[in-house]
């Protein structure tokens, strides 16, 4: 032990416990700081939906000076469709989005993964090539083909390129982690008289409950998230999404009910919470996963 200042001791050349601490204490409060910024937003909006209409922005405070539910009951009723048909529109869409996604990708990965056929670097490469490419390049000839079916101001455009595999980010996720499975499970199946089918369904699927997780949570949040798609397929009101269901409480040629806007913000931001609450274990394993060897 050598002398050091006073609460500062030094044993056999590291740093005290003492501090050690007071770094720790100073490294934990700078990140609280800099959670506080980040967060400052997301709680004045949280303060404003409780806040009186005329209350909102006076002030800078995430506490109100006085508390009231009144613009969540205005922001539920006050549209001529309840918000509650906007919700039920968001999940249908986005359960039904997740369900295709996991299923129709994770086929596609499979294959590309682990069958053989001819051409199958060709065709993963021009699976690559969809990714570089912005979705409005597609836009207007996918809008025109869904119209030419009559898809058009129903959920169909939004939902059933999903069953079709048509997301190149989750298809190349999960082939990167399928070829982490060791392909002697593989060949055992398949000495057991099992068909790629079961092999895929009893043996593939089960082991990549990591993966799957975490194509389901992105899946779900941007599909809640899109306002994009549905503004451009959905026209009439009983239709909208949540997303479109925020918009129609801001009005450039009259008055905007900002108060409803920021409840039902709230509101909206509750099912993605919950949803990456429940799986989070599983979405950090699956990216942590991915691509590695075992």
């Amino acid at each position: 032990m050598t002398d050091a200042p006073a609460g500062l001791t030094v044993v056999n050349g590291s740093v005290s416990p003492a501090r050690k601490r007071i770094t720790t204490i100073l490294i934990h409060a700078a990140l609280l700081g800099a959670s506080i910024l980040m967060l400052y937003p997301l709680l004045w909006m949280l303060a404003a939906s409780f806040r009186p209409e005329n209350e909102i922005f006076t002030s800078a405070s995430i506490i109100p000076s006085s508390w009231s539910i009144d613009s969540y009951i205005r922001g539920w009723n006050g549209l001529r469709t309840s918000f509650g048909v906007f919700f039920t529109n968001s999940f249908i869409i986005s359960i039904l989005s997740v369900c295709g996604n996991v299923l129709a990708c994770s086929m596609a990965a499979f294959a590309f993964a682990r069958l053989q056929f001819r051409g199958r670097n060709f065709w993963f490469a021009m699976m690559l090539m969809t990714l570089m490419l912005p979705y409005q390049v597609t836009l207007i000839p996918q809008y025109v083909l869904f119209r030419q079916l009559g898809w058009v101001n129903t959920f169909l455009p939004l939902v059933v390129p999903k069953f079709l595999a048509a997301d190149g980010f989750f298809i190349f996720l999960m082939v990167q982690f399928f070829r982490g499975l060791p392909k002697e499970l593989d060949e055992a199946a398949q000495m057991d008289g099992c068909s790629p089918w079961r092999i895929y369904w009893k043996i593939v699927m089960p082991l990549s409950l990591p993966v799957l997780a975490t194509a389901a949570i992105f899946t779900f949040i941007w599909t809640w998230d899109d306002f994009f798609g549905p503004l451009i397929y959905l026209s009439e009101m009983r239709q909208y999404t949540v997303m479109l269901g925020l918009r129609t409480f801001t009005d450039s040629t009259g008055t905007s009910d900002y108060g409803g806007l920021f409840a039902m913000s709230v509101l909206s931001l509750v099912p993605i919470f919950l949803f990456f609450l429940f799986f989070q274990r599983l979405l950090i394993e699956g990216i942590a996963t991915t691509g590695m060897k075992r």
